[in-house]
């Protein structure tokens, strides 16, 4: 199934976000793909809200590579690949077999694209067009693992 939204603010994006904290099951993976400023953390903090979890310890794990956010739902891994260099191999760098081990756990990936590995079946694509204040388009995917 794929649907599109049109968020016209970043709070837009945020609630967008929020509200889709709900359709997560433990053992979902989301990829997030956008380029820079097309709202990737912004709905992962909305996504983090919906599960409880304090929106200003969200942070971008550009330079972590890994955040991990304990929430009353699920364990939930924040992974940003942007950093990690193309020539090497991106689930190996932030450890990603190990991380998709915790079935309880809900991972959220950014700059997902340098992927290049097949996903569990519960795989959901989130892509983001636009950036800053202007509208943003939002695409989810769900269950894109056949795909893949």
């Amino acid at each position: 199934m794929k649907e599109s939204f049109i968020c016209n603010s970043p709070d837009d994006t945020f609630e967008l976000g929020r509200a889709f904290a709900a359709r997560l099951r433990a053992g979902n993976v989301v990829l997030l793909e956008g380029g820079l400023g097309a709202g990737k953390t912004l709905l992962t903090k909305g996504i983090m809200h919906g599960l409880g979890y304090d929106v200003d310890e969200v942070t971008s794990p550009s330079f972590s590579l890994v955040n991990l956010y304990r929430t009353p739902t699920f364990d939930v891994y924040h992974i940003d690949l942007w950093r990690i260099d193309p020539t090497h191999d991106p689930a190996s760098a932030v450890g990603l077999d190990e991380i998709l081990e915790h079935p309880t756990a809900v991972t959220l990936i950014e700059w997902a694209d340098r992927l290049s590995e097949k996903l569990p079946a519960h795989t959901i694509m989130i892509g983001l067009e636009g950036d800053g204040d202007g509208p943003r388009t939002i695409t989810v995917e769900e269950d894109i693992s056949a795909k893949i």
